[in-house]
C-alpha cells in the first residue's frame, strides 16, 4: 500500500506542475484581493489622504506662522533701529542744547560780575570823591584857622570879622592853588 501510494503521488505529479497553483487558489485569492483593495480603496486610502492634508495643511499654517513672525521681527528691528537713531539725534541735541546753555550762564555770570565790578568801582570813586571833598573841606577850615592866626602874628591884630576872615583865607588858598598850577 505504500507502494501504491508512492507511485500514485508520482503520477499525479508527473501530470501536475508544484510551482501553478490549483484554479480554486487562483479564484478564491482573487477574490479576497479584490476585497482588501475594495477597503483600503474606500477606507484606508481616504482616512490616509485626510491625514496628509491635515499635516501638510499644518506645515503650510506654521509655515505662514513663521514667514509672519519673521515679518513682525524684521519690522520691530526696523522700528528699534529708527527709535535708537531718534533717540542719539535727540541725545545730541539736548547735549548741545546743554552746551549752549552752559555758554549762555557763563556769559550771564561774566556779565553779572562786570557789572557788579563796575558798580562796585563806581560806588569807590564815589566814596573817594566824598572823603577828598571832606578832607579838602576839613583843609581849608584848618588852613584858613592857621592862616588868620598867622595873619594876626603878623600884623598884630586878630581878624575877628568872619566875612573879612573867610575873604583873606579865600584869597590865600587861591594864590597857593595858582603857585601849585604854576608848577605842574
Amino acid at each position: 500500500m505504500l507502494n501504491a501510494l508512492v507511485t500514485y503521488a508520482a503520477e499525479e505529479a508527473e501530470a501536475h506542475n508544484p510551482l501553478i497553483p490549483a484554479w480554486y487558489d487562483i479564484i478564491w485569492s482573487a477574490v479576497c484581493f479584490v476585497i482588501i483593495l475594495f477597503v483600503f480603496w474606500k477606507v484606508a486610502l481616504p482616512r490616509m489622504k485626510k491625514m496628509l492634508d491635515e499635516r501638510s495643511a499644518a506645515i503650510e499654517g506654521n509655515i505662514a506662522k513663521a514667514d509672519e513672525a519673521q515679518r513682525k521681527a524684521e519690522a520691530a528691528l526696523e522700528e528699534y533701529t529708527s527709535q535708537l537713531a531718534e533717540a542719539r539725534k535727540e541725545a545730541g541735541e539736548i547735549r548741545d542744547a546743554a552746551r549752549e546753555d552752559g555758554k549762555k550762564i557763563v556769559a550771564e555770570a561774566k556779565d553779572t560780575a562786570s557789572a557788579e565790578a563796575a558798580r562796585l568801582t563806581a560806588t569807590a570813586h564815589a566814596q573817594i570823591e566824598a572823603e577828598r571833598q571832606s578832607a579838602l573841606v576839613s583843609l581849608r577850615s584848618e588852613v584858613g584857622t592857621l592862616a588868620l592866626d598867622l595873619a594876626g602874628g603878623v600884623i598884630g591884630e586878630t581878624l575877628s570879622d568872619d566875612a573879612k576872615a573867610q575873604a583873606v583865607v579865600d584869597r590865600f588858598l587861591a594864590e597857593l592853588e595858582e603857585s601849585e598850577g604854576a608848577k605842574a
